[in-house]
């Protein structure tokens, strides 16, 4: 069980012909999946096309190509940009799953399906029970990713667990190429199931509907859906001997070295006008930069604890999830 690299609510498109059967599904869908409705494929089509999101990854290459080999390229990685996406106002109009008819009169829900197979958004075919043979078979093809049938008791419920699923898996494959290469280094929690887990139940337990990793201290960014955030702070035995060596090497008062020696905190030194670092004038006030860590024991251990993040680490204020439903709402009731 692997961690994304970062998260967020986005979009779940339905199309369907029938302009009733749009307005009861979108309206009985839990209000926290936004959605965008369809009745017409071509105008569906046109507007999935030019919605499709920036697939850019934050990666600079530095190689002299006429000097060095390939394999002595230097990459480095731009990693405050993927939790700087959290200030992207159209995060959430990303279309991530797609749910579609299967009979419809200007081309099936299968061709319309094939129209849009190079986008990265999952696909559920949502079919009458006479189209079960020809959805298993686009199943197995790899064409879609899923097929419900309208007649299935609980239909809907499954539906909304199939786009849960979906959007998941959405977010997990646009981390493959990131995950790997920041795993390497001080991001290994990223496939570990044991902190994996705790992430999870962090943000149901929570609420938090997005997060993104943060690069210094090394973490997990939350936001909640009024765009509060939150630091999951993450070290391990060698990043929790590395910040007892600088507090050291800082003059740090004692009773902050024995506390970080016996693992009773964590410190985030989140002060505006410093590198996050400790220095000198934080000696009397150590307390405010501090928490009680958690232990996670999984491939490693790690110790970690939540702190709020001071709004100078954005540099706008992040868009917020309930502002992007509340004025979805009206374009709901307006379609």
């Amino acid at each position: 069980m692997h961690l994304p690299v970062y998260a967020h609510p986005t979009l779940t498109v339905l199309v369907d012909d029938s302009d009733s059967f749009l307005s009861s599904l979108s309206f009985q869908l839990d209000p926290m999946l936004a959605n965008k409705t369809f009745h017409d494929t071509t105008e569906a089509l046109h507007w999935l096309r030019n919605s499709a999101p920036d697939a850019s990854v934050p990666l600079h290459v530095n190689f002299d190509m006429q000097n060095l080999p390939a394999d002595q390229c230097n990459v480095a990685l731009d990693l405050e940009r993927i939790y700087r996406i959290s200030e992207q106002r159209q995060r959430f109009a990303v279309p991530s799953v797609l749910v579609v008819d299967y009979s419809m009169p200007q081309m099936n829900g299968l061709e319309f399906c094939a129209a849009v197979a190079h986008l990265p958004c999952k696909k559920i075919l949502f079919t009458g029970a006479a189209d079960e043979k020809i959805a298993v078979a686009a199943f197995n093809r790899g064409l879609i990713d899923r097929y419900i049938k309208k007649s299935e008791d609980h239909a809907l419920d499954i539906l909304e667990l199939e786009i849960a699923a979906l959007q998941d898996r959405y977010f997990d494959s646009q981390s493959d190429t990131l995950r790997e290469m920041v795993a390497l280094h001080d991001f290994r929690f990223l496939c570990d199931p044991a902190l994996t887990a705790v992430v999870r139940e962090l943000k149901r337990s929570m609420g938090f509907v997005e997060h993104y990793i943060f690069p210094n201290p090394t973490g997990i960014l939350f936001l909640d859906q009024q765009g509060k955030a939150t630091l999951m702070m993450i070290e391990t035995e060698q990043g929790m001997c590395a910040q007892y060596e600088i507090a050291r090497d800082s003059e740090a008062p004692r009773s902050l070295l024995n506390a970080l020696l016996e693992r009773r905190v964590l410190a985030f030194f989140s002060d505006p006008f410093g590198d996050g670092m400790y220095t000198n004038s934080m000696s009397e006030n150590w307390h405010r930069y501090t928490a009680a860590p958690q232990v996670c024991v999984g491939q490693e251990t790690y110790y970690w604890a939540l702190f709020d993040l001071p709004g100078h680490y954005f540099g706008q204020r992040p868009y917020t999830y309930a502002q992007f439903l509340q004025e979805l709402q009206p374009q709901i009731i307006a379609a």
